[in-house]
């Protein structure tokens, strides 16, 4: 049998296979209002048609565990029931295609309160519904992000807190896998590299202190998050800076730390911490480092990046770089990848009574 179709269990939810889609923001939601936040028809239709094409797991995009958490003002939150009510309908649909409904927790840090990015995603005021970001250290991004106000110690504790109400939430609202978003440069990623992270307190300096947050956070969200659904973590594993940024050496260090903490799986990505680097992309890119922290930690990994035709995404499982592969623009282009993977690589996939024609 594929690799890829194999299916997946971590604690007691098992996955049907290895084909997952990664959080990708939508910038689709109310920005003002009672539905501020709230996920709405777009999104409906938009995760509806990856689990009707036999997508395995799907994480929902970066959902804000407040409103200055957000991305953008456009962005999904779960900080109040209203949004917990129309994700019902969501994970509902997606439960009844025999995929499993996973969302990301997070919260944006520095780089909060930009606009849509076909509107160019430039940082926006309160005049465009935004807001001052808030971060580890007042440092900018880069040239075009303000600023940001750095967290006092009793703000901290209060993110900390709202991880786990979200965590609460999003159990409410019928998930069976919760990510911490721990990448890209937002507020997680800010604390644990000393590119951004320039405190002197006991959340910055050594590295103890500066993956001190991320571990709380994570902690919370696994008191409150049940012990028979599993918690995952997604990461940067370098921030791409010769110099003076998180490392791989560091992402495989703090992947053991994870795992103790009690988390199930961690989600390799790279970059975003730091404008202006150079990335070589390619088709597989970021695989290294999932590999590297799968053979050097035995933590279950997922890899992502430029990840784009069966025969490809096979490989990596047979070759046992990453316990399973997460498609994201691939998957934005064609809903039911999984289902013609399936067909090409001789897997079983789901595929709706509805579409008995197409097999």
């Amino acid at each position: 049998m594929s690799a890829l179709f194999q299916p997946f269990t971590l604690r007691d939810v098992t996955i049907p296979n290895r084909v997952w889609m990664p959080p990708m923001c939508q910038y689709s939601a109310a920005p003002e209002g009672p539905e501020t936040g709230a996920p709405n028809d777009w999104h409906f239709a938009h995760y509806a048609a990856r689990a009707a094409g036999g997508t395995g797991l799907i994480i929902v995009e970066a959902t804000g565990v407040s409103p200055e958490g957000r991305i953008s003002p456009y962005d999904l939150g779960i900080w109040n029931d209203t949004q917990v009510e129309a994700f019902r309908r969501i994970t509902r649909f997606l439960v009844s295609q025999g995929t499993v409904p996973g969302i990301q927790l997070a919260h944006a840090g520095r780089k909060a309160s930009t606009d849509q990015p076909w509107k160019g995603g430039a940082p926006v005021g309160a005049d465009a519904h935004g807001w001052h970001a808030l971060a580890p250290s007042a440092v900018a991004f880069d040239d075009i992000h303000p600023v940001p106000t750095e967290l006092t110690a009793d703000q901290i504790r209060e993110i900390v807190g709202q991880f786990a109400d979200a965590a609460r939430r999003a159990l409410a609202a019928g998930f069976e896998v919760a990510e911490i978003h721990g990448a890209h440069g937002y507020l997680i990623n800010e604390f644990l590299s000393p590119h951004s992270n320039h405190r002197t307190d006991a959340y910055g300096g050594s590295y103890g202190n500066r993956t001190r947050f991320a571990l709380e956070v994570v902690d919370a969200v696994r008191e409150v998050w049940p012990d028979d659904k599993p918690l995952f973590f997604r990461i940067s594993a370098t921030d791409w800076l010769e110099e003076g940024g998180w490392t791989a050496d560091d992402t495989v260090r703090f992947a053991a730390e994870l795992k103790a903490h009690g988390v199930d799986l961690v989600d390799v990505s790279t970059g975003g911490n730091a404008s202006g680097v150079r990335i070589p992309v390619g088709p597989g890119y970021q695989v290294p480092f999932a590999a590297r922290v799968k053979a050097e930690t035995a933590m279950p990994v997922a890899a992502v990046g430029l990840i784009t035709d069966a025969e490809q995404a096979e490989k990596i499982l047979a070759n046992g770089e990453a316990d399973a592969v997460l498609l994201g623009r691939e998957l934005l282009r064609n809903p039911s990848w999984a289902r013609h993977a399936a067909r090409e690589l001789g897997g079983d996939v789901h595929v709706p009574a509805q579409y008995h024609r197409s097999v």
